[in-house]
């Protein structure tokens, strides 16, 4: 299908539901599901009719042109070329919202982070990503929580799982899932050499119980006593949860609160979206099957960016994007400097996916 035909089916769509909602006979479920639809479907309908616009106007335009009156000519050419220079980006635009959502972008995300390889000074920058994405989440106005964390002993993170809700995070965030490497002169590193050290983040959608259906045939929950800092009651009381999805072998450990039912639930949620990630990676996986290549496939084994301390620069590798304010994205201010471009790329990808 051209994607003159397909504009306007979207055209035809738009007015049929316009039409339906004004004739107020609609019964109130009905109207609720078919406003939805036309709020979702308002910014391309928009955009449609100004790109069809602009060609009516460069064809009149023309017809300007084409005539006797040298003063009205040269006006004509004039607004028919400002047009001609917009109408590729509203064409992008219009490709750009007709390209299929990923109906997980609006949902809030577990955020995973672990120290890799590097000892210590892994840790050190499993902590610092913490902290960036912290600062990120609340430049965005955005909510964290921190469900689990493991710190080292020089005060770094072994491993820390959170909860990041607000709008549309898992739109921004998913791109982050990967290894990140970092180079720089840790700080136990008394002759000054440049250590190369690693950690892995891992972003899921969060899944609610209407994604993922999980039985409790399927679950085998044991309760303990928590372990290490907390004082006389984590000694005392069986309140830490070890959850196990007996089908695919996944094991979820939460002990960070003091009520076994707290820690049952944190432990269900972070069950919840690593099955339901899991889902959608294989899903993924079955519709790339029969492409020549996988460009940025965002499995979490690559690399996917470094961060070089001592030249002041962050690369992405999956763009080849590098960026010489190394200080400034570590703290969250300029991530959205390496994120932005990452969204545009995947965006392009899908485009070049589509045959109009």
């Amino acid at each position: 299908m051209s994607l003159d035909n397909k504009l306007d089916q979207v055209l035809s769509r738009f007015q049929e539901i316009e039409a339906l909602m004004a004739a107020g006979t609609l019964p109130a479920e009905r109207f609720t599901k078919l406003s939805r639809e036309y709020a979702d479907m308002t910014p391309l309908a928009e955009k449609i009719r100004a790109f069809k616009k602009a060609k009516v106007e460069m064809k009149d335009l023309e017809e300007l042109m084409a005539g006797g009156d040298r003063d009205m000519k040269a006006m004509a050419e004039e607004d028919f070329y400002a047009l001609k220079e917009q109408l590729p980006q509203l064409e992008r635009d219009i490709q750009l919202e007709l390209v299929p959502k990923d109906a997980d972008d609006t949902k809030n995300a577990i955020l995973e982070i672990r120290a890799g390889t590097g000892g210590d000074e892994a840790a050190l920058f499993a902590g610092d990503l913490l902290n960036m994405y912290k600062r990120y989440a609340a430049l965005h106005g955005w909510q964290f929580e921190v469900l689990e964390m493991s710190e080292s002993d020089l005060g770094g993170i072994k491993q820390v799982v959170a909860e990041v809700s607000g709008r549309d995070v898992f739109s921004r965030l998913k791109f982050e899932s990967g290894v990140h490497r970092v180079q720089r002169v840790p700080a136990t590193e008394a002759s000054g050499r440049v250590h190369t050290s690693a950690a892995t983040v891992a972003v899921l959608p969060e899944a609610e119980e209407v994604d993922m259906d999980i039985n409790n045939e399927d679950l085998r929950i044991d309760v303990f006593r928590a372990g290490g800092a907390g004082g006389q009651h984590v000694n005392k009381t069986e309140s830490a949860v070890r959850i196990t999805h007996i089908p695919t072998g996944v094991v979820v450990v939460m002990q960070d609160e003091k009520s076994q039912h707290k820690n049952k639930a944190k432990a269900m949620k972070i069950l919840r979206s690593r099955l339901y990630e899991a889902q959608r990676a294989k899903l993924a996986s079955e519709r790339a099957a029969d492409r020549k290549e996988q460009v940025g496939s965002g499995d979490r084994s690559e690399r996917i960016r470094t961060y070089n301390f001592p030249q002041g620069r962050v690369t992405d590798h999956r763009i080849n994007l590098t960026l010489y304010k190394i200080d400034r994205i570590v703290s969250g201010e300029c991530l959205d400097e390496v994120i932005d471009p990452l969204i545009s790329n995947d965006q392009a990808e899908k485009l070049a996916d589509i045959s109009w």
